[in-house]
C-alpha cells in the first residue's frame, strides 16, 4: 500500500508496508518462516551478494515478514528505513557499535535504563569508549559536556525510571551544529506520543517487547533511521553480530501495532487518573510524571509529546523494606520489570531494572530505595486505584 494520500497514524499502524494483493488477497501478512531464500540461477546471487540485485538471501540478512515491520516502523517514526533486531538491549548494542569505535566518547541523558548503563560500562572497559552523564537541561550543559572525541548523543525522555525529560529539539540543535548523531530511546512512548526525529533527532531506538507489542508475548527491538546510517548498520553490526528478529515475533509485532493508537490512549487516560490519586495519597511522598502540571519538565511534555504517557514513577514514604512489602501487598498489579502491557505492572528500580548500577551513580540519577515505577495498564482505571489504596492501607503503620 503506498502514502499517495498522506494516511494519517491510525490509518499507518494498521496498512503501511502490505499489499494484500501480492499474497492471494490474504488479509493478514503472511510469515515467511524460512532461514534462505533460493536463487533462480548463480548469476542471480552473485548480484544479490554484491548489492546489484533485489533479492532476499538469508533471514539473517533480510525477511519479507520482518521488512514489512521494518517499513511500517520507519513511516511511524517519520524516517527514511528502519531494522528489527532480537531485542531492545541488541538495537541498542548495534546503535552505538555502529556510531563508536575505540577512543571516542558517548555523551547520555542524566539516567538510562540498566542494561544500557551495563553496555557502555563494557563498551568503556573493554573497548575504551568513554560515556558521561549529562541533565541537557541548557545549551550551556550540552556545549561543556561535548568533547572532541565525542560521536554520539543518547538521549531517553523520559528517562527510565525516573521519568524526567529531555528537550529533544535542544538537545538536536546543538549536536547539529557539532555533527553529532543523536540517538533517542522511545520506548517509554512510542511513535504515537513522541517523534523524536521530528525534532531534529537522527536515530530512534525502541524495545519493541514494550509499546508496540503491548502484549506482553515478543521480545524485540526497532531502529530507525537516515537510510544511509541504517544500510551501514545493516551490513555491519546486524550482519555480523547477528542479534536479528524471528519472522514470527516480527509478524505479531505487526499485529500488536495495528491497536497501538487505541491502546496508547487508554494507558493514557488511566495514567491520569492513577497519577491525580497517587498525588493525593498521604503514603505517597513524590511523584514523577510527565503530566504533573507542577514538575519543571511540564513545558517540554506539552512541547514535544502529543500525551504524558502511560508510565508513572513515585516514591512512598519510607525505606525500601515499606516499598516491597507494599508491592507484596498488591493484588490485581504484578510485580514484573516490563512496561506497556495490557496489565498493570510495577516494580522497584534499584533492586531490579537499575541494580547494576552502582549504589551512588543510581542515586545521582534520582533512584532512591523507595521509588517504585508503575507501567499502567488497560484495566478499569477504578480498578487499579483500588489496589494501590488497599496496599497503602495494609502498610499506613508502618509509614
Amino acid at each position: 500500500m503506498g502514502n499517495e494520500k498522506g494516511y494519517r497514524f491510525e490509518t499507518e499502524i494498521i496498512h503501511k508496508g502490505y499489499d494484500c494483493n501480492q499474497f492471494q488477497g490474504s488479509l493478514v501478512p503472511p510469515i515467511f518462516q524460512s532461514s534462505t531464500f533460493t536463487f533462480p540461477n548463480a548469476e542471480s546471487g552473485e548480484r544479490r551478494f554484491s548489492g546489484e540485485e533485489a533479492g532476499y538471501i538469508y533471514s539473517r540478512l533480510g525477511n519479507p515478514t520482518v521488512r514489512m515491520l521494518e517499513e511500517r516502523m520507519a513511516v511511524l517514526e517519520k524516517g527514511e528505513a528502519a531494522l528489527a533486531f532480537s531485542s531492545g538491549m541488541a538495537a541498542v548494542s548495534a546503535t552505538l557499535m555502529s556510531l563508536t569505535k575505540s577512543g571516542d566518547h558517548i555523551l547520555c541523558s542524566q539516567g538510562v535504563y540498566g542494561c544500557t548503563f551495563g553496555l557502555l560500562q563494557m563498551l568503556k572497559d573493554k573497548y575504551h569508549i568513554d560515556h558521561q552523564f549529562s541533565p541537557m537541561s541548557t545549551k550551556e550543559e550540552l556545549l561543556d559536556a561535548i568533547n572532541p572525541n565525542t560521536t554520539c548523543i543518547f538521549v531517553e525522555t523520559p528517562i527510565n525510571p525516573t521519568m524526567k525529560l529531555v528537550d529533544l529539539e535542544l538537545v538536536a540543535s546543538v549536536a547539529n551544529e557539532k555533527g553529532i548523531p543523536v540517538v533517542v530511546d522511545n520506548t517509554f512512548c512510542s511513535p504515537y506520543l513522541q517523534k523524536p526525529i521530528q525534532w531534529g533527532c537522527d536515530v530512534v531506538i525502541h524495545s519493541a517487547t514494550k509499546f508496540i507489542c503491548g502484549h506482553g508475548d515478543v521480545i524485540g527491538g526497532i531502529v530507525v533511521g537516515k537510510k544511509s546510517v541504517i544500510e551501514r548498520m545493516a551490513s555491519t553490526t546486524q550482519k555480523d553480530i547477528g542479534g536479528v528478529m524471528s519472522p514470527f515475533d516480527a509478524w505479531l509485532l505487526l499485529r500488536g501495532i495495528k491497536t497501538l493508537a487505541i491502546r496508547m490512549e487508554r494507558h493514557c487516560k488511566n495514567a491520569e487518573k492513577v497519577a491525580s490519586f497517587l498525588a493525593e495519597h498521604p503514603g505517597v511522598e513524590n511523584i514523577y510524571y510527565p503530566g504533573d502540571k507542577n514538575s519543571s519538565d511540564y513545558v517540554i511534555a506539552k512541547k514535544q509529546m502529543l500525551e504524558p504517557g502511560g508510565i508513572i514513577a513515585f516514591t512512598i514514604k519510607g525505606s525500601k523494606e515499606n516499598a516491597q512489602t507494599f508491592m507484596n501487598h498488591l493484588k490485581l498489579i504484578k510485580i514484573a520489570v516490563s512496561l506497556g502491557d495490557a496489565e498493570t505492572l510495577i516494580q522497584h528500580p534499584a533492586t531490579m531494572t537499575h541494580s547494576v548500577v552502582p549504589t551512588e551513580e543510581r542515586k545521582e540519577m534520582g533512584i532512591g530505595d523507595n521509588l517504585l515505577r508503575l507501567s499502567v495498564g488497560l484495566e478499569a482505571w477504578e480498578d487499579i486505584c483500588d489496589d494501590l489504596k488497599q496496599a497503602f492501607e495494609k502498610i499506613k503503620g508502618d509509614i
